[in-house]
C-alpha cells in the first residue's frame, strides 16, 4: 500500500555525546505503543544500542533506524552516536534525513561535539528542532542553553516550551512539568518514564507572569515571517493556535528558526510535546526541495544546457513515485542472508528483484529483497517502497556508501557523502599465518561498513596498517576482530597521520634526455610549487593539492595531457617523507618541446623530476593534526589539568564558569594526547569530562621533523 507522504517523518537524533540521545529514542518508542517498556542505557536494555560493545560501554556508536507511528503520523528516526570517533554515522545519517532533533543537556549546554553536528545539519540544510534535556539535573539552565543555542551556534531559537522549576527532587523548585507558550496551558507527566500520561493544567500564578513574557517574545519573532499574525497583532485579535502552528512549520522548514523545547526523557517528562512537534514542524518529503544529481553520462536532452557552460548537465528529481527511481546507498551492515544496504529513495518506486543501475561505477546491480529496517527486528519485509522512503534492500554487488542506485533508462548521478580523512593509525599483525587470510576478508568488510576506517598491508614489515577517527575508533575494531571474528592479533601503539606541505614558492625546471632502445626521449617542463590554501566557498572541495595550469604555458596539447595526468599521480604519491600532501599548489608554467625527440615517455620523466626539485626547493613543512579540546572541570582540579595540558604542547584558548564547573577550550597536538582521557581521570578523580574534536593541521616542532629524518 503506497505510503501518504504528507504523512511521513524521516528523522535524526543527534547532540553531543551523554546529552541523552538514546533515552529520548526509547521514551518515543515507549510513548508510541511501539514499546511496552522504555529501555535503559545503563542497564543494556535498549533498542538503538543493540550491539555488545554499546551496552557495555553505555555509548552509542552505529547508528540504528527504528520506524513507528505517532497519532496520524509514520516516523523513520535514526539515533546517531554523539562520539567524534564516530562522526562519520551523523554525516552518514544527516545526508539522508528531512529533519533532525537536536538534543542539548540543560546542564552541560552547547558542548564541542553539539557545535560539530549543528554545522553538518547546516551542511547538507536540514531543518531541526531542539530539545533540552536533563532539566531534572543539579546545576540545569534552560535560559542559558536557549542563549548559547544562540550565540555560539549563530541559529535563532524560538523557545515553544519554558520548564516549570529545573533540577532533582529533593532541591527547592525541582523540574515539575513544562508550560506550553503557545496554548498557555501547564503539562505534567505525573506517571514518570513508564507511563504514557500527559496532565494538562492551568498555569500556576507564580509562573503566569513569566510565561506571558516569553509567548509575547515567541509572537515577536514570528511576526518577521506572517503579514497575517502580525496583523491580526496590531488589531488586537485573538491568534489561533492554527496559524501559530503553521508560521513555525513554514520558518522551520525554510531553516529561518528552530524551535526549542524542554523536559528530562529519563523521568518521561515532555517527550510527548517532543513528538507532537516533530509532527507539526519538521518536513514531509514532499516540502523537501527536488533532489539534484547530473548525468553520469555526459550527456544533456536539451540544447543550450550546463555542458555548454563546461559544466555537468543536472537532472532534478521530486519526491514523486511517477517519476524515474533514484536512491542512495548510505550504510552498509552485514546480515545472515547477505549484506544489507540501507538506502534513502528520492524518487521513483522499487519492487524486490528490480535491477537497478550504479550510476557512479556504470554497472547493474540486482534488488533481491527489500526490508523495514527497525534496529535489530529485521522480519518486515516489503513488496515495494517508493520515494520518501528509507529501507534496506539484499543483492547488491558492487555498491559502496554513498553510491547511486537507479532506472537504467535514466540515469542520475546523485552527490555523494563525503567523510573526514583518518588522523591516527596503529599496526596490527595476526598472531598465526593461519589468520592472515581471514584478516584480510575481515578487514574488506569493516572498510565497506566504515568509510572512515582503512586498511593496508605493509608488504615489507608483514604487518596491516589501520587507520580510524580516534583512539576509541581503533579500540572498539579490535575487539570487534577478537569478539565477532575470533581473531587474535598483536596490536602496536598508534601513530599519528601526518602530511606534508612546502614551505615557500619555488621554480623549477625538469629535463629528460635519454636514450631508450635506440630512441631518444627529449622534454624540459618548468612548473612553480607554493603553499595554497583554498578559501570561500569551494575550499570544503578544494583538492590537497591544486594542480593548475599558466595561460601562456606553450605546450601542444597531447603533451599538456600527459603532464597533468603525471602531476595527478605524483601529488597523491606522498611528498618527502611518504606522508601525503595538502595545502599546495603546483602550476605548470611551460616546456619546451623538441621537433622530433619529445615523446609521452620524456614528458612523464621530466614532470616527476620537476615535481621532486620543487619540493626539495620549495622545503619540507611536516603538519600534524590538532585536536579542539573541551575540558570540563571541578575549580580544584583545574590548575592540575592546566599544568598537564602545557606539558602536551596544549594552547589553552579560553575557560568559562558553566554552572559549578570551569570549562577549559584548548588545541593540541593529536601526537601528544594518546592516553589522555586516563591521565586526565586521574588528575581530576575521576570528576573531570572531555571531547575532542579535529580542528585542523599545524606545522609540527623541528624535533619532531629531526626524528622523521633520522637526525
Amino acid at each position: 500500500m503506497a505510503t501518504d507522504l504528507t504523512q511521513l517523518r524521516n528523522i535524526g537524533i543527534i547532540a553531543h555525546i551523554d546529552a541523552g540521545k538514546t533515552t529520548v529514542t526509547e521514551q518515543m518508542l515507549f510513548a508510541s505503543g511501539a514499546k511496552h517498556r522504555a529501555g535503559e542505557v545503563d542497564k543494556g536494555t535498549t533498542t538503538t544500542d543493540d550491539d555488545a560493545e554499546e551496552e557495555e560501554r553505555g555509548i552509542t556508536i552505529y547508528s540504528a533506524c527504528v520506524a513507528f507511528p505517532w497519532k496520524k503520523v509514520s516516523i523513520n528516526l535514526i539515533d546517531t552516536p554523539g562520539h567524534v570517533d564516530f562522526t562519520a554515522e551523523v554525516e552518514r545519517s544527516l545526508r539522508v534525513l528531512d529533519g533532525a532533533v537536536v538534543v542539548f543537556s540543560a546542564r552541560e549546554g552547547v558542548e564541542a561535539q553539539s557545535e560539530t553536528v549543528w554545522r553538518q545539519a547546516n551542511k547538507y540544510g536540514v531543518p531541526r528542532i531542539a530539545f533540552v534535556n536533563k532539566l531534572d539535573r543539579e546545576g540545569a539552565d534552560f535560559f542559558g542553553v536557549l542563549g548559547q543555542i544562540e550565540n555560539r551556534l549563530g541559529a535563532r531559537p524560538v523557545a515553544l516550551q519554558i520548564p516549570v522549576g529545573q533540577g532533582p527532587a529533593h532541591t527547592k523548585d525541582p523540574l515539575r512539568g513544562v508550560i506550553d507558550l503557545i496554548r498557555m496551558k501547564m503539562l505534567t507527566f505525573p506517571g514518570g518514564r513508564q507511563d504514557m500520561r500527559v496532565v494538562e493544567e492551568e498555569v500556576p500564578e507564580e509562573s503566569l507572569k513569566e510565561a506571558q513574557e516569553w509567548r509575547e517574545k515567541l509572537l515577536e519573532t514570528l511576526y518577521d515571517f506572517s503579514n497575517d499574525l502580525m496583523e491580526r497583532a496590531l488589531a488586537e485579535e485573538p491568534i489561533p493556535e492554527k496559524l501559530i502552528h503553521k508560521v513555525i512549520r513554514n520558518a522551520t522548514t525554510l531553516q529561518l528558526i528552530q524551535p526549542v523545547l524542554c523536559g528530562s526523557a529519563l523521568h518521561g517528562v515532555g517527550v510527548q510535546p517532543l513528538m507532537d512537534g516533530v509532527a507539526a514542524y519538521l518536513p514531509n518529503p514532499l516540502e523537501m526541495p527536488p533532489v539534484k544529481g547530473t548525468n553520469p553520462l555526459g550527456k544533456s536532452k536539451k540544447k543550450g544546457g550546463d555542458e555548454e557552460r563546461g559544466e555537468p548537465p543536472r537532472i532534478f528529481r521530486k519526491p514523486d513515485p511517477k517519476e524515474p527511481f533514484c536512491a542512495l546507498v548510505f550504510k552498509i551492515l552485514p546480515y545472515k542472508t547477505g549484506d544489507l544496504y540501507w538506502i534513502r529513495i528520492y524518487s521513483g518506486e522499487l519492487k524486490p528483484n528490480s535491477r537497478m543501475l550504479n550510476a557512479g561505477k556504470n554497472k547493474k546491480e540486482n534488488v533481491a529483497q527489500l526490508w523495514r529496517i527497525h534496529a535489530t527486528k529485521k522480519d518486515e519485509q516489503l513488496t515495494g517502497a517508493q520515494a520518501g522512503d528509507i529501507c534496506a534492500v539484499i543483492g547488491l554487488r558492487e555498491s559502496v556508501t554513498g553510491d547511486t542506485l537507479c532506472d537504467t533508462r535514466e540515469p542520475i548521478l546523485l552527490e555523494s557523502i563525503e567523510f573526514p580523512d583518518t588522523v591516527i593509525s596503529m599496526a596490527i599483525e595476526p598472531e598465526s599465518m593461519a589468520d592472515k587470510k581471514k584478516l584480510a576478508g575481515v578487514l574488506e568488510m569493516l572498510r565497506k561498513q566504515d568509510p572512515t576506517f582503512h586498511a593496508e598491508e605493509n608488504d615489507e614489515t608483514g604487518q596491516t596498517l589501520i587507520s580510524g577517527m580516534g583512539e576509541l575508533h581503533l579500540e572498539v575494531i579490535q575487539h570487534r576482530l577478537l569478539r565477532d571474528f575470533k581473531l587474535n592479533v598483536k596490536v602496536h601503539r598508534p601513530r599519528v597521520s601526518y602530511r606534508e606541505t612546502v614551505g615557500c614558492a619555488a621554480e623549477v625546471v625538469g629535463e629528460c634526455k635519454r636514450l631508450h632502445n635506440g630512441v631518444q626521449h627529449t622534454a624540459s617542463l618548468k612548473l612553480r610549487v607554493e603553499p595554497f590554501v583554498a578559501t570561500g566557498p569551494l575550499a570544503a572541495h578544494a583538492p590537497p593539492v591544486m594542480v593548475s595550469i599558466d595561460p601562456n604555458h606553450g605546450l601542444p596539447n597531447e603533451f599538456l595531457n600527459v603532464v597533468m595526468e603525471e602531476l595527478e599521480t605524483a601529488a597523491g604519491g606522498g611528498g618527502t617523507l611518504g606522508f601525503p600532501l595538502m595545502r599546495m599548489k603546483v602550476t605548470v608554467l611551460g616546456g619546451e618541446v623538441h621537433e622530433t625527440e619529445s615523446t609521452d615517455i620524456a614528458f612523464r620523466t621530466a614532470t616527476n623530476q620537476a615535481f621532486d626539485q620543487g619540493l626539495r626547493k620549495a622545503g619540507l613543512v611536516l603538519l600534524e593534526p590538532i585536536m579542539n579540546l573541551e575540558i570540563s572541570t571541578p575549580d580544584e582540579h583545574v590548575g592540575d589539568l592546566v599544568g598537564d595540558l602545557q606539558q602536551r604542547r596544549a594552547i589553552i584558548h579560553q575557560t568559562e564558569a558553566r554552572g559549578t564547573d570551569t570549562v577549559l577550550h584548548a588545541e593540541a597536538p593529536l601526537a601528544s594526547l594518546f592516553g589522555y582521557s586516563s591521565a586526565m581521570r586521574s588528575l581530576s578523580q575521576g570528576r573531570a569530562g572531555c571531547s575532542m574534536t579535529p580542528s585542523g593541521y599545524a606545522p609540527a616542532p623541528n624535533e619532531v621533523v629531526k626524528r622523521f629524518l633520522g637526525e
